[in-house]
């Protein structure tokens, strides 16, 4: 992806300052399950956490293989984005309390859910990590 393109600066500007992308992810029966998720982008990825049960992680563990997007307005937005990737589970991730750009962006949603940061991270204790491998997107 160019970052000088006005495609790859609209892409910029949406992973730092979207507050939830949609994650599909693929069920045994091979249907989508898209769901909206916290994220953050960091080492060239995105970083999700997740409850252990959930069913994301059951089917990532299963077929990595996903796809993300972000929320348009009722216009559509000036973009349309769509990352493809593979995710897995990020055993090395610290904590969600401790990861700070998760904390900062996401500590008033937390507090929100009435959960401590410490206890969010015992709660949502399954890091996931997406290497989107294509950024597409149209006007």
């Amino acid at each position: 992806m160019d970052l000088n393109s006005d495609f790859g600066r609209a892409v910029l500007q949406h992973l730092k300052t979207q507050y939830v992308i949609w994650l599909t992810t693929v069920d045994s029966d091979l249907m989508p399950q898209p769901r909206p998720v916290w994220f953050v982008w960091q080492d060239d990825s995105f970083l999700i956490f997740s409850q252990a049960k959930a069913h994301k992680v059951v089917h990532i563990k299963k077929n990595p293989k996903v796809a993300l997007h972000f929320n348009t307005d009722e216009t559509g937005d000036r973009y349309v984005m769509v990352f493809t990737g593979e995710a897995s589970v990020d055993a090395d991730c610290p904590p969600a309390h401790q990861v700070s750009a998760y904390f900062e962006k996401y500590k008033d949603g937390i507090a929100g859910l009435d959960m401590t940061p410490e206890g969010f991270s015992s709660e949502y204790s399954v890091a996931i990590r997406i290497h989107p491998a294509e950024v597409r997107g149209w006007e």
